[in-house]
């Protein structure tokens, strides 16, 4: 697979521009980089070098679709990678910022039933390269606004890419110029990736699909439980916690019938309480290979209340882009032309 445009680093683009001033490199990089600039857009460049640049340096990603709800304010991109796999990216816009949920792999092996993305089961790992540019493209795209926050939310289990997540989460820190504050990383719970972030250098956030708080049932909804059960995971967050100092999250997708009890509310505030960890409370979303629905909003609302009664600090949060498919859980890579309006947009 050739190197995309966000698949060199430093060095190999000084090679590729051996021969041209050594301040060049400096100038291509922090073009790509701080100003998300396309190569024809580097207008302190000679037009030769631009035209050399774009034709030397592809995008990895090419736009297969395009759909926008929330009166424009979500917006979910369907890429083509090299190779023909294809990802989903969700840009969530606000009046004065944004936030970019991006995917980690194609397809995801973690299995968890109620999730399209489990559901489709695993293609391949992101390059470094190709989860930078879905950041950059919605740089250039959440324009005039800032972006925010970006999160590793959307397709595939991110510790289990760790270097390329890692690398590209140095990048979007080093480069793009986002702290480490506003970059959250999510997994259903990799003991090993938990404890590797624990000794980086960057004191990302950690958010953790908890989804169920013992064993028995979490198996059954997120079967790397049974390599890596609660107790586990506990540990391994409580060793990030004392390493960071950050606040952990435990992200709970409500299911009607399955984890709304309040009995499972009070085996949450167990494993919440000692970790001081908020909790983000998420209706589960529908998605055409899990029959059961999520649970009703009143159901929701009584839920959130039974936990701040236990003493966890928890809220729900607001689903965007249900009805295109882009919200947590539902994203698949699978282009449904009647929803999804296909587009050509530069950028």
């Amino acid at each position: 697979m050739a190197a995309s445009r966000y698949d060199l680093d430093r060095a190999a683009l000084a090679a590729l521009l051996a021969g041209e001033p050594a301040y060049r490199a400096r100038q291509v990089w922090d073009g790509l980089h701080r100003r998300a600039a396309e190569p024809a857009e580097m207008t302190d460049l000679p037009a030769a070098l631009r035209t050399r640049l774009d034709e030397a340096l592809p995008p990895a990603l090419t736009l297969v679709a395009e759909s926008t709800s929330d009166g424009g304010d979500t917006v979910k991109w369907l890429w083509r990678l090299a190779g023909g796999d294809r990802v989903e990216t969700v840009l969530m816009l606000y009046p004065d910022r944004a936030t970019v949920c991006v995917s980690s792999q194609a397809g995801c092996a973690m299995a968890c039933g109620f999730c399209a993305t489990g559901q489709a089961g695993f293609s391949r790992h992101l390059t470094t390269g190709e989860i930078v540019e879905q950041v950059v493209r919605a740089v250039r795209r959440a324009r005039p606004r800032r972006l925010s926050n970006v999160v590793f939310m959307g397709m595939g289990e991110p510790l289990a890419n760790y270097d390329a997540t890692w690398a590209a989460v140095e990048r979007i820190h080093d480069d793009l110029g986002l702290s480490a504050r506003s970059i959250t990383v999510s997994t259903v719970g990799v003991v090993p990736g938990i404890r590797r972030l624990a000794t980086e250098s960057l004191p990302v956030n950690l958010a953790v699909s908890l989804h169920a708080a013992n064993d028995a049932l979490r198996d059954e909804l997120v079967p790397l439980n049974r390599r890596y059960p609660i107790a586990a995971v506990s540990e391994a967050c409580r060793e990030w916690i004392a390493a960071t100092g950050r606040r952990l999250s435990f992200e709970w997708a409500l299911i009607a019938g399955v984890n709304d009890r309040f009995s499972d509310a009070a085996e949450l505030a167990a494993v919440a309480l000692p970790l001081r960890a908020h909790v983000n409370l998420i209706p589960l979303n529908p998605t055409p290979g899990y029959a059961t629905p999520g649970t009703p909003p009143a159901r929701v609302r009584a839920f959130r209340d039974r936990l701040r009664a236990h003493g966890v600090n928890a809220t729900i949060r607001r689903n965007r882009g249900t009805d295109i498919d882009a919200a947590c859980g539902q994203l698949a890579a699978g282009s449904r032309p009647a929803a999804v309006e296909v587009v050509r947009r530069p950028g």
